[in-house]
C-alpha cells in the first residue's frame, strides 16, 4: 500500500532528522544554551539544515500516507520512529548497540506487526462528514483539560506521563486533522479549497500544542516516563478517531487478545528504548565503540 510506504518513510525521516539535529546540536557550545544566538549557531551547520529538511519530507510523506490510507493504519506505524532513531544514532555515533537493545527493537516491531494483522484497519472514507468534529474536539478539550489539571497538581515522572499522554492526544489529533484538510484536494476543491479550509489551520494548531506539551513532559520526567504513554497514546487515540470519525474498521471479538499481546510487546520495547543511553543522549561505555 501507498500509505504503508509513506508512513514508513515519514518515521525514517523523522528518526534521521532527530539523529542529525541531535549531533549538530551537541557541537553548540553551554554558553549558548537559551539564547537567540543558538538559531544562529545552528544555522550555518549543513547538518542542522540538512535534519530541518528532513522534518519537511516526513511532513510530505505523512500527508501522503494519511490521504491515500486510513488514519488507523498510518498512525500505529509512527510507533517504528523511536528504534529507528536510535538505530541510526549508533550507527552515526559508531556505537556498538547491546543485546538488550536490539531484543527491545525486536519487541517494537513484532507488536507493530501482530497488532496491525490483529486489527486489519480498513475501509472508512477520506473525510470527516456533516458536525462529527463539534463532539470530537469538545470530548478531546476535555480530556486533555483532565490531563493537564492532573499533570499540573503533580510533579516529576507522573507529570510527565500525563503531559506525554496530553502531547499523544495532540498529534492525533494533529493527523486526523490533516487527513480531512487532504480531502479537500481529492474533493476537487484544489488548493484554493485547501488553504481555506479550517482544519488545515486547526492542524497547525494543533501541532504546535502538541510539541509545546511534549517539551513540558520531557522536561518534568524522565523518557521512561514520557515514551510509552507518547508512543501507545498517539497509536491508541488515531486508532480511535479513525473509528468515530472516518468510519475506519478493525477486528474485534477474539481478535482483542492478540492486539493486546501486540500492545504489551510494544509497551515493552518502547521502556527499554527509553532507558538507553542512546536516547537519553549520554555517551555509551568506551568497550562498546566500534574500532
Amino acid at each position: 500500500m501507498i500509505s504503508v510506504l509513506f508512513a514508513v518513510l515519514t518515521a525514517l525521516s523523522n528518526g534521521a532528522a532527530s539523529v542529525l539535529q541531535r549531533r549538530a546540536a551537541r557541537t553548540v557550545p553551554d554558553t549558548e544554551a537559551m539564547r537567540l544566538s543558538l538559531i544562529g549557531h545552528l544555522l550555518r551547520q549543513r547538518m542542522w539544515l540538512g535534519g530541518i529538511g528532513l522534518v519537511i519530507v516526513a511532513a510530505v510523506c505523512q500527508a501522503v500516507a494519511l490521504a491515500t490510507g486510513p488514519i488507523a493504519v498510518v498512525q500505529p506505524i509512527f510507533v517504528i520512529e523511536l528504534p529507528a532513531t536510535l538505530l541510526m544514532a549508533g550507527f552515526v555515533m559508531r556505537v556498538r548497540l547491546p543485546r538488550r537493545l536490539w531484543s527491545a527493537v525486536a519487541a517494537v516491531t513484532l507488536g507493530l506487526a501482530l497488532g496491525m494483522a490483529s486489527a486489519a484497519p480498513d475501509g472508512g472514507s477520506t473525510s470527516v462528514r456533516g458536525a462529527a468534529w463539534v463532539p470530537a474536539l469538545i470530548l478531546t478539550g476535555v480530556f486533555e483539560a483532565v490531563l493537564i489539571g492532573g499533570a499540573l497538581s503533580t510533579r516529576g515522572n507522573l507529570r510527565g506521563a500525563l503531559l506525554g499522554l496530553a502531547a499523544a492526544c495532540g498529534y492525533a489529533l494533529t493527523a486526523a486533522l490533516m487527513k480531512d484538510a487532504m480531502a479537500r484536494l481529492e474533493d476537487g476543491g484544489g488548493a484554493a479549497e485547501l488553504l481555506t479550509s479550517w482544519q488545515l489551520y486547526a492542524t497547525a494548531a494543533a501541532g504546535v500544542g502538541a510539541l509545546f506539551l511534549l517539551q513540558n513532559a520531557l522536561q518534568a520526567g524522565t523518557l521512561v516516563a514520557v515514551q510509552p504513554p507518547l508512543t501507545l497514546g498517539d497509536a491508541l487515540i488515531s486508532v480511535l478517531y479513525g473509528v468515530t470519525l472516518f468510519g475506519e474498521h478493525l477486528r474485534t471479538g477474539w481478535w482483542v487478545l492478540p492486539e493486546l499481546v501486540a500492545l504489551t510487546l510494544i509497551a515493552v520495547g518502547c521502556v527499554e528504548l527509553a532507558r538507553s543511553p542512546l536516547a537519553s543522549g549520554t555517551a555509551p561505555p568506551p568497550a562498546r565503540r566500534l574500532r
